[in-house]
Formats: structure tokens, sequence, C-alpha cells
């Protein structure tokens, strides 16, 4: 892992410049931004490999940012903010966050997160390469296009929603607790909240789904967690 391009976008310009020098030190090529349209200027010239953002900036915030970016491209996104409730850790991450640090921090853990982001999103890259396709029952699956189709329409998942519906799908009738999933698909047992695996199941369900309080996909075994387990006959 080297040379990867990083957008840092920040309106406290010496933050973000500390977190550039840390980055560099590290071989990191990266880029800054101080508000939401430089960064989405920014992010389409530069072209990351992953964004570092902001939540609170002049112009467009962080979430409308992450909520543009995450339209058109599936890089990793980790998210900074001065607010440290879970609604806006919820809210972030169903955004398509990959990650979500509160200030202050250090830029140490930063550039440790940056490194462990960019690791997981390379290794489900592979893993997606090798299987892209998924057809069960009605739902299609492609990881090569992260899209999804139900009975041939395209159906509109984030990024988060995305790699935990495909994930489940690659473990057919294997059953994962919250804390298994998201140490998969976001890599932070110690600093996350694990009640977004709940969100995101609930909104996937409302998806792909055609009752999704009797779900026919994404099974819930109660006191343990959630399994992929497909039956034409639910």
């Amino acid at each position: 892992m080297s040379n990867e391009k990083i957008l840092i976008v920040d309106d406290e310009v010496e933050l973000a410049e500390i977190l550039r020098d840390y980055l560099n030190q590290e071989g990191f090529k990266t880029c800054l931004a101080f508000n939401g349209e430089e960064a989405l200027e920014q992010f389409h010239k530069f072209q990351p490999q992953l964004v570092i953002l902001d939540i609170m900036m002049p112009n467009i915030d962080g979430m409308e940012v992450c909520r543009i970016i995450r339209s058109k491209s599936n890089i990793p996104i980790l998210m900074l903010s001065s607010k440290s409730t879970d609604i806006d850790k919820i809210l972030g991450l169903g955004l398509g966050a990959d990650d979500y640090i509160t200030k202050p921090f250090s830029p140490t853990e930063v550039v440790a997160r940056v490194k462990a982001q960019l690791r997981r999103f390379m290794h489900l890259s592979n893993v997606y390469k090798d299987s892209p396709l998924h057809k069960i029952g009605n739902l299609i699956i492609n990881s090569s296009s992260y899209s999804v189709h139900v009975k041939n329409s395209k159906v509109e998942l984030a990024a988060k929603e995305f790699e935990l519906l495909n994930y489940l799908a690659q473990h057919p009738k294997q059953v994962f607790n919250r804390e298994q999933l998201y140490n998969q698909i976001w890599g932070y047992d110690e600093f996350g909240d694990i009640n977004t695996i709940t969100v995101h199941i609930r909104k996937i369900r409302e998806k792909i789904e055609e009752d999704p309080s009797r779900p026919k996909y994404i099974k819930t075994v109660w006191g343990v967690g959630y399994k992929f387990d497909f039956d034409e006959e639910e």
C-alpha cells in the first residue's frame, strides 16, 4: 500500500494541514479542500482513493458531500465531526460513510484508520472480482458495478448497504451476529456502534423485500443475529 491519493476536506485549515503532513510522511499523496464546493471539485480532478471529510463546513456540508460522492463512487469515506451522538453516527454511516471519528483526535489514529479502510477496500474489491454476479430468486447482485436489481428493476443501495447484503449473500445460511458483521464491513469493533447493523438491515429489507416484515432473503435469528437464507416457498 503506497502512493494512494487522499482528499482531505476540512474548513479548519491548520487541522487539514496537520493531517496532510502525517499522511505525506506515510507515503500518501494528498489534496486539501476547505469547503463542500472545493471538495466536489477536487474529487473530480484529483480522483482520490479515499476521502477524509468534515461534517460541519460552509456552502455544502459534509453530509451532502458524502451523499454526492457516494452516488458516484464506492471509495472509502472517513467522516470527521465534533458531534458524538449516536444519531449523528448512524446518519453519517447511513449516507455511505465507512468510518466516523469525533474531534479532538490523534492524527496517528486517523492514519491508522485510513490504512485499515484502504486494506479492507482492496480486499473486498478482490473478493468481488472473483464472483461478481449473484442471482437469488428475483434478486440480482452485481459486485463489479455495485448494483442490485429486484425483478429487473434497479434498487439504489448505499455503499455499506450493498456491502452488507453482498457479504451475507456470499455466505448463505451462515449466521452472523452484529459484532461479526460490523467488524467485517466497517472494520472497527472498538470504535463503532453495532446498532448501525440493525439500521442497515432494516433499510436493505425495505428496498429488496416485497414484505419487509416477512423477509425472504435476510432472516433474523432471534438472540443471535442475521443470515441470508432464501426460500422461494416462504
